[in-house]
């Protein structure tokens, strides 16, 4: 099967992707220059797979799964935590034909359910820790043929990653997909509705890993890179698994949750060069009490997605650890990162310019592009595009649209052609015919000293009119009257756009991946 090809000598680099394409072929057939070298380091056990290893475990899992009478394009629900394993059922899977649906280690037992039925899943692929959220609802799937764990102790015929792996010999070569074949799928976050499966194709992987992993961090070789978001997050995936397999770099995998602590644990025992994390973790870290210095890190570069990083948390760690954050935007429906501050040319309190590869454009309500400094509508346009989701035809329709992709944000983009956020189309709030930005109102919030974590949503006061409240987390040990923090914006900020309520909390609902669930603030 033939490996892609990437021109990084142009601007945007020229990515060469043959017709007959396997996207675990090529991103495993580029390293035998490097069989022993360290693929992966599990931070908890401190085992590691090897370059070597992780093609032909890769390849006799593939083996396995065919075994088990599993045809092309049948999915696999992949529902693991963070460890060796991981990447291997998931490139067996592409290896095989077989299109893994990877899915939240973190939600309920109807949410798999849901997901299972959606996907018609022949196989489910999971962690025996994670079994008893699936044992309740597995016997009502006709179309679920197997289930494989990661260690044998749930599955009733013992079936294990392992198993499949010893007892298969390695796939001969892989299944003759094409690069316009459909992949693997992520489910949606659903935190405003039913998840949604979105369709990726064999190319994607390599365009992101390409045009964002070399492309913008600069990963090289010698990396060793370390992400706080899960390898099922399509960020995670990226992350640990698409661009360090690109340049041949090694994964530090983090199986439990990134609490601040254990990330500067692995940040100092194991060194990662390249840290990606989210800015919720961020003020996290620049909030622990026993955080190590700059000369114990050996950090080149960070980033963060999932939400817009407020100014002053990336200004802090750039003081205190001497590497910026590269803030970017990135999404399921384009796979990864296509906004972004670059090495070099960092905004805070921006989100940078496009990555290269990559067209955008800003759409007001009136269906016209906008102009520098109006707010509008986030389209993209780029090779990583979902191909669609999967029973949605309507919701299909409304998010890709032709060529371009709806990304439901809003942003204004200034003369030089940097992005700055301006909250969700559904977040946006317009107090008297005015369009007010929650996240600009969060901001100004975040600078107050005392302010660990904040969200601001819309409330109707007595006469129904939408006013900004803001709902506020303290740093430990800190006080501050809700009186004074609205004193504190309004000395930022149009006095209009100054939070009407203010409420102190001990913590704000969140996502899996960190990001503060805003619907369930609204009253």
């Amino acid at each position: 099967m033939p490996l892609s090809q990437a021109n990084h000598q142009v601007s945007p680099p020229v990515i060469d992707i043959p017709r007959a394409y396997n996207a675990a072929a090529d991103l495993l057939g580029r390293h035998a220059h490097h069989l022993d070298k360290a693929a992966y380091i599990d931070a908890a056990t401190g085992k590691s797979l090897s370059y070597g290893a992780l093609n032909e475990q890769s390849h006799r899992f593939a083996q396995g799964l065919l075994s088990l009478g599993l045809l092309p394009e049948q999915r696999v629900l992949l529902c693991m935590h963070d460890g060796l394993q991981w990447p291997v059922a998931f490139l067996g899977c592409l290896l095989a034909g077989v299109v893994p649906v990877a899915v939240n280690t973190l939600l309920t037992s109807q949410d798999y359910l849901y997901m299972l039925q959606d996907s018609r899943a022949r196989a489910l692929l999971v962690s025996d820790a994670l079994w008893p959220v699936f044992a309740p609802v597995v016997e009502a799937l006709p179309d679920l043929a197997h289930i494989v764990t990661d260690e044998g102790r749930a599955s009733a015929n013992g079936l294990s990653v392992a198993s499949l792996v010893a007892h298969h010999s390695p796939l001969p070569s892989a299944a003759p997909t094409l690069a316009d074949d459909v992949c693997f799928w992520l489910y949606s976050s659903g935190s405003t509705g039913s998840p949604k499966g979105t369709v990726h194709l064999h190319s994607h992987l390599i365009q992101t890993g390409e045009l964002y992993g070399r492309g913008v961090l600069g990963l090289r070789e010698d990396d060793v890179v370390f992400s706080a978001a899960k390898l099922f997050f399509a960020y995670g995936l990226g992350n640990a698994l698409t661009f360090p397999l690109t340049v041949g770099a090694t994964t530090v995998l983090l199986g439990k949750r990134p609490t601040p602590a254990d990330v500067f644990q692995v940040l100092v025992q194991h060194q990662p060069t390249v840290f990606y994390g989210v800015p919720t973790l961020f003020a996290g870290l620049l909030a622990h009490p026993h955080r190590p210095s700059a000369h114990d890190l050996k950090l080149r570069v960070c980033t963060s997605a999932g939400e817009a990083l407020p100014a002053d948390i990336g200004q802090r760690w750039s003081r205190e650890y001497g590497v910026d954050i590269l803030d970017g935007i990135g999404s399921t429906e384009m796979l990864h990162i296509f906004l972004s501050n670059q090495p070099g040319k960092v905004r805070y309190g921006t989100t940078g310019q496009a990555v290269p590869g990559y067209q955008l454009r800003l759409i007001n309500d009136q269906g016209e592009p906008c102009g520098d400094d109006e707010l509008g509508e986030l389209q993209i346009s780029g090779p990583s595009a979902a191909l669609m989701y999967w029973h949605n035809r309507e919701k299909t329709k409304q998010t890709f649209a032709g060529e371009w992709t709806r990304s439901g944000d809003k942003y204004s983009r200034d003369a030089d052609g940097f992005y700055t956020y301006g909250g969700r189309s559904d977040d946006m709030l317009k107090v008297g015919g005015i369009y007010v930005s929650p996240f600009e109102v969060e901001a100004s919030l975040m600078s107050h000293p005392a302010v660990l974590e904040t969200a601001v949503v819309g409330k109707a006061d007595e006469e129904g009119l939408i006013k900004p409240k803001a709902f506020v987390v303290l740093k430990p040990g800190e006080t501050a009257s809700p009186e004074a923090l609205q004193a504190h914006v309004k000395q930022q900020l149009a006095p209009y756009k100054y939070p009407r309520w203010l409420e102190l909390r001990t913590e704000l609902p969140k996502t899996a991946t960190g990001k503060i669930q805003r619907f369930k603030l609204r009253d």
